[in-house]
């Protein structure tokens, strides 16, 4: 059970069944299944600047104010790569559960971040962000392929995976939204 909820915590950051769309920041999230892999693809619009999103979904040690991350920590950066620790944590029927990975991000400034996990509790894990500027808002897109390390059934792990990947995504649009007020200097 725990390596589950790992899957559906780590795809915060960081769908055949249906695609379900929220009309709060255009939330998109689909989730399919390929082998024993999950494919996921989320997408949501905020009205800030790329420049702003993009120090956004890079402030890894702020990842820990987002739901069920528990902490996040910068280990080591070289160029554009940099390396994470994350302890995520989610509560199912009252029981608490407690995950950790590492991973290695890929920075392309105001384009992309791609990642890995390095060593953790799902047997894959691996995607990117992307992000493109409209006129007024800029989109971020989500994709990643994600392999628990579980004997749940694949029915199960599909109903958890819409379920907390949209309360993550919305809480990510929202918390960007709320970075708006205080541009980074970077980007003024």
């Amino acid at each position: 059970m725990k390596q589950l909820l790992y899957f559906f915590l780590i795809a915060s950051f960081g769908i055949a069944l249906a695609q379900e769309s929220s009309s709060a920041y255009d939330l998109k999230v689909a989730v399919t299944r390929a082998g024993d892999r999950f494919q996921v693809n989320a997408s949501y619009e905020v009205p800030i600047t790329i420049c702003e999103a993009f120090v956004f979904i890079t402030d890894y040690e702020g990842a820990k104010n987002l739901p069920g991350v528990v902490d996040s920590k910068v280990l080591s950066r070289s160029g554009n790569k940099v390396k994470v620790a994350r302890s995520l944590e989610e509560r199912i029927l009252f029981i608490p559960f407690e995950m950790r990975s590492e991973l290695e991000y890929v920075e392309i400034p105001n384009r992309a971040l791609l990642f890995e996990q390095l060593s953790g509790d799902t047997k894959y894990y691996k995607g990117s962000w992307r992000l493109f500027s409209e006129k007024d808002f800029t989109a971020f897109k989500y994709d990643a392929q994600i392999e628990p390390n579980s004997l749940v059934p694949s029915v199960v792990i599909e109903f958890f995976i819409k379920n907390i990947l949209r309360r993550q995504f919305e809480s990510m649009a929202e918390a960007a939204l709320l970075k708006r007020s205080v541009p980074p200097k970077t980007c003024r």
